[in-house]
């Protein structure tokens, strides 16, 4: 399983629409093949800044299954509005907490 992370920084005072807009395009990438899982935060002492939180199968399912198909494109029409600037986007794996 991999982590996606992607900071998002929102325009100020456009919070509310980024959210209702989030909302709206949140069935385009749960119903990707290979999502696991989604889920939005927003910043208590910075509340223009999101963190996007998306567990994937594989960097691949999330490369091939979704940023290189049109469901990126719609994605990416109705929340991108709203970024103050592109998001920072990485993935990560889980370290064990226990060794093996």
């Amino acid at each position: 399983m991999i982590l996606e992370v992607a900071l998002i920084d929102v325009v100020p005072g456009q919070e509310d629409q980024f959210a209702a807009a989030y909302r709206t395009a949140r069935p385009v990438l749960t119903g990707t093949e290979g999502c696991r899982s989604v889920r939005m935060t927003r910043g208590v002492e910075s509340p223009s800044r999101f963190v996007l939180l998306v567990e994937w199968d594989s960097v691949e399912a999330h490369l091939k299954n979704f940023r290189d198909t049109e469901r990126f494109v719609e994605w990416r029409a109705l929340i991108g509005p709203h970024f103050a600037n592109p998001p920072l986007v990485e993935h990560f794996l889980d370290v064990p907490a226990e060794q093996s």
